[in-house]
């Protein structure tokens, strides 16, 4: 496959050309959340919803234990994405959230080449997106449309 480099630190951007549909990325796999990584998520985003980090909070809810943020499992979908890709490559990104995820659940993000297309002077991919837990239960769907070289 040929490769465009990039800046040091970046992700190259794949060849246009080189790219099949069916195309799949190579998976994240996540280590199993802990307590302690949706406590840093809270700080990082602002998100500080009790039922995040709140266990009483989160049992008076009737959910049994705290739920990991949605946009949590959609930045390790991304993060998916940024790995294969520089970041000012990706056009587009959505997800729709399907499950709650629950400590101890261990995410992979995988993606998938779904399309190849052209928009105006870009060549672009789509791919679609999915992160899943350890017993294959999807927490997130979702596309991303890339521009490539």
């Amino acid at each position: 496959m040929t490769e465009h480099t990039t800046p040091a630190g970046l992700a190259p951007l794949p060849n246009y050309d080189d790219i099949a549909t069916g195309f799949e990325l190579p998976p994240l796999d996540m280590p199993p959340l802990s307590r302690q990584t949706l406590a840093i998520y809270c700080g990082a985003s602002g998100d500080h919803n009790p039922v995040h980090v709140d266990l009483d909070f989160a049992r008076d809810a009737g959910l049994g234990d705290v739920i990991a943020h949605g946009m949590l499992v959609m930045g390790y979908t991304g993060r998916l994405l940024t790995n294969w890709v520089p970041q000012q490559a990706i056009v587009s990104f959505d997800t729709r959230f399907l499950a709650m995820t629950r400590i101890g659940d261990a995410i992979t993000a995988t993606g998938r080449v779904t399309e190849k297309f052209s928009d105006g002077d870009n060549r672009c991919i789509r791919v679609e997106v999915q992160a899943a837990d350890q017993n294959g239960e999807a927490k997130t769907s979702g596309t991303a449309v890339i521009a490539l070289a």
